[in-house]
C-alpha cells in the first residue's frame, strides 16, 4: 500500500460542507434531508448534489467562505494523517464537496493531494450550480485511477477511508477499504468497519495492513 485517500465530508472533517453552506442560506432542513438520503443511497448522487447546490443560489461568497472556515475536523484527523506520513504512505483526498472547504482542510492537515468540485460564482454570489468531475456516484472512482496513475501506482495500492453511498465505487477500486462512521449501504463494501468517531482507532488498522 502505498496512499491513503480520504473522503472529507463527515470524515476528515465532523459536518457536511453543503449542509453548513446552506444552514447560512437559510435552506438548511431542506438540504440536510436531501443530504441524508443521498449519503444512504436513497437517492441519485449526481441529481442530489445539483439540487442542494441550486438551493444555495444567491449566497455571498462571503458568508460562504466565513461558514467554511468555522467547519471542526474530525477527533483524531491530525494525529491520523501525521501516522500514516510518518509510515511513507502519499495522501489524498477526494471529495465531492468543494474547494471552498477543502483547499483549507487539505492545508491544514498537509494533505499531498486535494481533489474536489468548485461552486460557481457571479459578481460575489453562488449561481447554484456544480462545476467539477466529481458530480455522479461512480466519480471518486474515476479520481482515483486519474491520480493513480498520475502517481504511477495502482488503485490496488491505495487505501479509501469514507462513510457514505458515494464512497462504494471507490471502495471497490481501491485495494483496501475502511467505513468510518458510515452509513449502512457503504458498510458492506468495506473491508473493515471503524464506529467509533475518532480517526485515531484507523492507526493500528494500518498499521496491520503494512504488516
Amino acid at each position: 500500500m502505498k496512499m491513503i485517500v480520504f473522503d472529507m465530508d463527515s470524515t476528515l472533517i465532523d459536518a457536511e460542507t453543503i449542509d453548513e453552506l446552506a444552514a447560512v442560506a437559510g435552506v438548511g432542513e431542506e438540504v440536510a434531508d436531501i443530504t441524508e438520503r443521498a449519503m444512504n443511497g436513497e437517492l441519485d448522487y449526481g441529481e442530489a448534489l445539483r439540487e442542494r447546490v441550486g438551493l444555495l443560489k444567491g449566497l455571498s461568497t462571503i458568508r460562504a467562505r466565513h461558514a467554511c472556515e468555522s467547519l471542526p475536523l474530525m477527533q483524531g484527523a491530525r494525529e491520523l494523517v501525521d501516522s500514516v506520513k510518518q509510515m511513507g504512505y502519499k495522501t489524498a483526498m477526494i471529495t465531492c464537496g468543494f474547494m471552498i472547504s477543502a483547499r483549507r482542510v487539505g492545508e491544514m492537515l498537509g494533505i499531498d493531494y486535494i481533489i474536489a468540485n468548485d461552486l460557481a460564482t457571479n459578481n460575489g454570489t453562488l449561481t447554484g450550480e456544480v462545476i467539477g468531475d466529481l458530480t455522479e456516484c461512480d466519480s471518486k472512482a474515476r479520481m482515483l485511477k486519474d491520480l493513480a496513475q498520475r502517481c504511477g501506482i495502482d488503485p490496488q495500492e491505495c487505501v479509501a477511508i469514507g462513510d457514505g453511498a458515494n464512497d462504494i465505487y471507490l471502495f471497490e477500486n481501491a485495494g483496501y477499504s475502511i467505513a468510518f462512521n458510515a452509513k449502512p449501504v457503504l458498510r458492506g463494501h468495506a473491508d473493515v468497519a471503524v464506529d467509533r468517531k475518532d480517526l485515531r482507532a484507523i492507526i493500528p488498522i494500518i498499521q496491520g495492513i503494512r504488516r
